[in-house]
């Protein structure tokens, strides 16, 4: 949903969340009315009336027609439509924060912000995480001298002799002469 869209509709909550306001929608939806008409069928001073209407018509949910001297106010039905719309549409669904998986916890207490890698984990599976996460670096059907390797290696971790080693034994990287390239998942050996 979008940032405009969302704060819509929290705007109109939050001005729907007040009874006098409610009851004033009620209302209106009835007929128009005047300032003085809805005091006094709210029990409420008209400088309070008028306050709700201006936080309604900001909405865009209330009209204003001038007869005279007197302001007639209506709801406007197509705009709460909309709202109601704009609310219920699936794609605009509030967005629930999907729960963070093991491997997104395992990378987030052995990786840094930065991209550095705090430690190699002793764990054969939470290496596997750290790996899976490091071969990501390498792409596909690319061929990489070992200086290469070891140099990507190293901006996350100094030790790039043992992590290479660890690439090639879970089968994510293969190596010959000196040329290392990343292994389809299909082949990788991971504990």
């Amino acid at each position: 949903m979008p940032e405009s869209h969302l704060q819509a509709l929290l705007a109109f909550f939050k001005a729907m969340s007040n009874e006098s306001r409610l009851r004033m929608v009620g209302l209106l939806s009835e007929r128009e009315r005047s300032v003085q008409e809805l005091a006094e069928l709210l029990d409420l001073k008209e400088p309070t009336v008028s306050h709700h209407l201006a936080v309604l018509k900001e909405l865009g949910l209330v009209t204003v027609r001038a007869a005279g001297t007197t302001r007639w106010h209506a709801l406007d039905a197509d705009a709460l439509e909309a709202m109601n719309r704009a609310l219920l549409e699936p794609t605009a669904a509030l967005a629930v924060p999907a729960a963070e998986s093991w491997e997104d916890k395992v990378l987030a207490n052995f990786v840094e912000p930065d991209g550095t890698l705090k430690l190699i984990p002793a764990s054969r599976r939470k290496r596997s995480v750290v790996l899976k996460w490091l071969v990501a670096k390498f792409q596909d059907g690319a061929r990489y001298p070992e200086a290469e390797v070891n140099a990507v290696i190293q901006r996350h971790h100094w030790d790039s002799a043992t992590l290479r080693r660890e690439l090639v034994g879970a089968g994510m990287m293969a190596r010959r002469d000196n040329v290392y390239w990343r292994m389809p998942q299909a082949d990788w050996r991971l504990g």
